[in-house]
């Protein structure tokens, strides 16, 4: 699956739209992951335990954009973004999204 942030793909012409495809990952922080991160935070720098959770959270979001247009019958996404909200205290979503399409090598 080739995937871009940009309108088109270098070297492919599209020759069918599918439409919005995305993938939605929601997570929580626990209670052992807050504590941990606490320490970290009073010595500055990289919050290596939000990072990790962040960074999961948007590689499964990815995948499920990637699952979402195969199921399509997609073989590129273009236009691809990520989002991200905190929808309740400790809870945040990560949504990836797109538009899939079918491309041919010029």
């Amino acid at each position: 699956m080739l995937v871009t942030t940009t309108n088109d793909l270098a070297g492919y012409r599209i020759v069918r739209h599918i439409g919005v495809v995305r993938g939605l990952s929601v997570r929580s922080r626990n209670v052992v992951s807050n504590i941990g991160a606490m320490f970290q935070i009073l010595r500055g720098g990289n919050i290596s335990v939000y990072t990790k959770l962040a960074e999961t959270a948007r590689q499964e979001a990815y995948d499920l954009l990637l699952q979402h247009a195969a199921e399509a019958g997609a073989n590129a996404i273009v236009a691809m973004r990520y989002d991200a909200n905190e929808i309740a205290a400790a809870v945040t979503e990560v949504i990836a999204y797109g538009t899939a399409v079918v491309v041919e090598p010029l």
